[in-house]
């Protein structure tokens, strides 16, 4: 595949092409999606206080117009048949559900999205979780854009069990393989994430 394929599209060929394309196709889409506008190199301190020579910004792909619809494509195809609703803590997670969700919709199926505070707000319900009620021991999987140590994904697992859901899964975009896979693991919870970091970083070399 040549390098920078998909800059060279308008913004409507790329949005036919996110439409369309198979599986194979879109994946490689968003994977250079996150090299271009994802990932970055520097000293930064992550969300769980570790610090790291790399950061990837996840929402720059899933809030993004093209990237958002592929995340979505990308993300039904890997839900069980059983799924009832999507669910993950705010913010990273907020876009995702939502594609997902509405992609699901256009391929016939419906799949309620979630979202999980991390603290219960301070007025009205006062509610830790956002959306419809479901009913008790629905299947619920848990979306995160990236996982480091796998913390967050796991505080949205324990607020649906705690609501009376079933849930047993976790699916991720990027795995930065520092500790959550083994994490949920230990928890008994099934991961799949989309890339690994060393993907991500193996298409940076061949892009840059």
């Amino acid at each position: 595949m040549p390098n920078q394929p998909f800059r060279r599209l308008s913004v409507f060929e790329a949005t036919t092409f996110v439409v369309q394309a198979d599986r194979a196709a879109l994946r490689q889409y968003l994977l250079d999606l996150f090299c271009d506008v994802a990932y970055q190199e520097g000293e930064f301190t992550l969300s769980s206080g570790q610090h790291s020579a790399y950061y990837i910004n996840g929402k720059q792909v899933t809030l993004h117009p093209q990237g958002g619809v592929a995340v979505g494509r990308i993300l039904v195809s890997q839900l069980p048949v059983e799924t009832i609703a999507v669910a993950g803590l705010t913010l990273g997670a907020d876009p995702m559900v939502t594609a997902t969700s509405v992609t699901a919709a256009y391929e016939g199926r419906s799949i309620t999205p979630l979202i999980v505070r991390k603290e219960a707000k301070g007025h009205g319900t006062q509610a830790y979780i956002e959306g419809p009620v479901l009913a008790p021991n629905s299947e619920v999987v848990v979306l995160e854009d990236v996982v480091t140590t796998g913390q967050s994904a796991l505080k949205a697992v324990d607020r649906l069990r705690q609501a009376g859901y079933q849930v047993n899964r976790i699916l991720a975009l990027v795995d930065r393989h520092q500790g959550g896979a083994e994490l949920y693991a230990n928890q008994g919870i099934e991961f799949e994430a989309v890339f690994s970091i060393s993907e991500i970083q193996a298409r940076l070399a061949e892009l840059y």
